[in-house]
């Protein structure tokens, strides 16, 4: 018998969003222990026009790949900006400082992570994308 598991990332996985008083500009649903992943993450991230994510964040262990689905956004890495639209994947090295803000209609992203280094392997840096 095949090992897989399925699972809807916006109807079947709680928006984190809220418990850190981000929503409704932000929607964050990370499908890595929904999907039992043992290697990686995946996760969609929604952001409502023009809102810039309120931290910048670099990783320990797990670089990372956006992908944005729908809408634009623009994306700070250490100090260079690139503007994104739809079908555009990024890959970010686990060192380098990275924030988004959705464009001017909002966009949806999907986030993928690997190797899946758990919960504290992120390092969180408030307000570091300031014009």
């Amino acid at each position: 018998m095949a090992d897989y598991t399925k699972v809807n990332l916006k109807g079947e996985v709680e928006d984190q969003a809220p418990k850190f008083e981000l929503s409704p500009e932000m929607e964050y649903r990370p499908g890595r222990a929904s999907l039992d992943l043992q290697n990686s993450g995946i996760s969609f991230f929604g952001l409502a026009p023009n809102f810039r994510v309120p931290f910048g964040h670099t990783h320990n262990e797990q670089e990372e790949v956006y992908i944005v689905v729908e809408g634009t956004a623009r994306l700070k890495l250490d100090d260079e900006i690139l503007h994104l639209k739809p079908w555009d994947a990024v890959r970010i090295s686990k060192e380098t400082m990275r924030n988004l803000e959705g464009g001017p209609e909002g966009a949806k992203i999907i986030l993928f992570g690997a190797p899946n280094a758990g919960s504290g392997d992120a390092q969180m840096q408030p307000g570091w994308w300031a014009d």
